[in-house]
């Protein structure tokens, strides 16, 4: 069975209700998965945009949150979870916020893409302090077993 993620709030390709957004309450969505493969042991979530900050015009992929050393036997995680509720031995990277925790969509213009990308690892990574996407991506390369994704969309009203 290959890795899945999803959520019970959006499906694949829909639209992220705006209670997840900037304009609502800027909580987490509910996300679940299955199949983590054998040998896996620690898991890592990045959600990013690729299209900021215009979609017509993307400049950038700006990263909305940055988790790690998820442990496998987790089956995802609950609608707006706090650190304190992040199962335990999970680490936190800092989004362009330039803080942890999730950031929620809020983009300046147009209907942005938002990728939930769920990465099985075969290794735990350990304390990389509050590691941005991009060494969190360097401290996970060659470790990748699989990875799965979730894609939600949004614009501002």
């Amino acid at each position: 069975m290959a890795l899945t993620l999803t959520s019970p709030a959006f499906g694949d390709g829909d639209e992220i209700h705006a209670r997840y957004t900037c304009d609502g309450d800027d909580v987490s969505p509910p996300l679940a998965w299955s199949g983590v493969p054998a040998g896996t042991r620690s898991l890592a979530l990045i959600v990013d945009d690729p299209d900021a900050p215009d979609p017509s015009a993307p400049r950038m992929t700006w990263v909305h949150w940055v988790l790690y050393d998820l442990p496998p036997a987790s089956a995802g995680l609950p609608e707006a979870v706090t650190p304190e509720a992040l199962p335990a031995g999970t680490r936190e990277g800092r989004n362009d916020w330039g803080r942890t925790g999730y950031g929620g969509p809020c983009p300046p213009v147009g209907r942005h893409r938002y990728f939930f990308k769920l990465y099985a690892l075969d290794a735990t990574l350990g304390d990389l302090g509050r590691p941005t996407k991009a060494a969190l991506e360097a401290a996970m390369q060659g470790h990748v077993i699989e990875q799965a994704r979730l894609v939600g969309t949004y614009r501002r009203r």
